[in-house]
This record gives structure tokens, sequence and C-alpha cells, in this order.
């Protein structure tokens, strides 16, 4: 009967390659085991990415939606009606044509006088009608990428994203709302400022122009540039966007609280950090480039 230690000394060889063997298959089973467990994580991500990005996707062409489908038609809708209200040409024109009926009623000058009106107050309203049309679409814009934005950054930490902004707080429905029915200022608070301001452009770039100088498409190109020229220059590089958000990000609150005591005024909320977000996009433009190259066409 052998020993152990006999043993050993005969399959100590043995011994030392069957261990080795099934170590080193140990260790290939770990390894393979992590492997495994490092590929599933990835495609546990890229599966979480890919349904990051569907929820971002939705909820965007929601906002989208939205926009082309209500915001949008119901801006140009009520801007046309303001636009209307405010730049209304009848009684110029009633009052001509009572004097072409009534010879006598109106003198030279006084006839001169309602169609040198007449002539200005017609380019202020095609000046402040393609001027409002294009930064109210614009505006529009500018919201629904910003909203997409933000939705974007809601979607990823409803799944557990750890890349977030560590303040980011969630923009809920009325917040929303809020913020796409802002692009209403322009026609309920900008309108007679803007007119004022293109009415005063107009009738600088009109000087020397009479009625009987023919208009042809190159030189009524050539006019509502040099008003929109003119009516840019005014004031501050940005002074623009005052016609289509209120500076002070209070102003809704301070509208709020003139109908309802119990508002208070204090405290930002996230419709107030879409705003001034929404107001730095915009101040980025450059008049030149945009109008310039907006209407050379």
């Amino acid at each position: 009967m052998l020993s152990l230690s006999d043993f050993w000394r005969r399959h100590r060889r043995k011994i030392f390659i069957t261990t080795g063997v099934l170590g080193g298959g140990y260790l290939l089973y770990k390894l393979y085991d992590s492997q495994r467990r490092i590929a599933d994580l990835d495609r546990q991500q890229c599966e979480h990415d890919e349904l990051l990005k569907a929820q971002m996707q939705a909820h965007y062409e929601e906002v989208q939606r939205i926009a082309d489908a209500t915001t949008l038609p119901h801006a140009m809708h009520y801007l046309s009606i303001r636009i209307a209200e405010e730049l209304d040409l009848s009684p110029l024109t009633d009052k001509l044509l009572r004097g072409k009926e009534q010879p006598y009623t109106l003198s030279s000058s006084e006839k001169l006088e309602l169609w040198d009106r007449l002539k200005i107050l017609s380019f202020t309203k095609l000046v402040v009608a393609l001027w409002a049309v294009t930064m109210v679409s614009l505006y529009i814009r500018v919201q629904v990428n910003i909203l997409g934005r933000h939705l974007y950054i809601d979607t990823a930490r409803g799944l557990g994203s750890s890349d977030l902004p560590e303040d980011a707080d969630l923009i809920d429905r009325d917040d929303q709302q809020k913020f796409l029915a802002s692009v209403d200022y322009l026609a309920n608070y900008g309108m007679q400022a803007m007119i004022s301001n293109v009415q005063a452009a107009a009738d600088e770039a009109l000087k020397g122009k009479q009625l009987r100088d023919i208009f042809n498409t190159v030189v009524l190109h050539e006019t509502f540039m040099q008003i929109l020229e003119v009516f840019m220059s005014m004031g501050s590089p940005h002074q623009w966007v005052d016609f289509l958000m209120p500076r002070d990000i209070r102003f809704y609150k301070l509208v709020t609280a003139s109908g309802h005591d119990e508002t208070t005024l204090s405290g930002a909320t996230k419709f107030d950090e879409l705003m001034v977000e929404t107001r730095a996009v915009l101040s980025r433009f450059v008049h030149h480039t945009c109008f310039g190259k907006l209407y050379s066409t």
C-alpha cells in the first residue's frame, strides 16, 4: 500500500498539470463571464439610449404638432386681426372716395395730405405684416426647439439617466401651455410700439417719393428693404426682441397679479427660465443677417 508521500512523489506531475488545467479553465470562465456581463451592460445601455431617443422624439413631435396645428395658425390669425385693427386704412380711403364724388368737400392740399398719409400707412402696413409674420414664425420655432431640449432632459431624468444638470427641474404642462401662449405678446402688447417705429421708418424712407412715381417690383423691393433697414437701426441692436417678448420676466406675473390679489411675485419658475432662454436665443440673431438675407431673395 502506497503512503501519501509515495503517492505525491509518483503523481506530483499529474496533479500539477490537472491543477493548472482546472485553474486556467476557471480563469477563462471568469474572463468569459465578465466579458459577457460587459456585453450585456453595453446592450442594456444601447437599449436605454434608444428608448431615450424614442421618448425624446415622441415628445418633440408632440410639441411640434401642437405648434404647427394650433399655436402657429392661431397666432397668425390673431396677428392679422390686430394688424387690421391698428392699421385700418378705410377711413382714409372713404374720405378720398367722398372727395372724388363731391369734389368741393376737399381742397387740393387736403387731398395731397390724405394721399401722403395713405402712402405712408400702406407701406407701414406692408412692412408690419411681413415683419410680424416672419418674427412670430421664428419665435415659435425657437420655442419648439427649447421645449424639445427641456423635454429631453425630463425624459432622461424619468429613465434614470445620470447625465443631467443637478438643478434641472421638470417642466409641467401648464408651463408648456403658458410658454406657447406667450407668442401673442406681440399682438397684445408690442404691436403699437412696433407700428410707431415702422411708420417713422416709412416716413423717412419715402421722403421725396411722389404719388406719380412708378413703383415696379424692383422699386417696391428696394423701398421695402430701405424701410426695414431704418426700422431695424432704431434703438439698440436687439430692441426688436422687445416687440416679441417682455424684457422683464416678471411681466406675466404682474399681469396675473393685477387680476388676482393672492398671486405672489417672488421666485423664478420653469416658465421664467424658458422665457429667459428664448430671449437669449433671439438676441443672438444679428439683424443684418436675420433680415437682409431673409428678404433679399
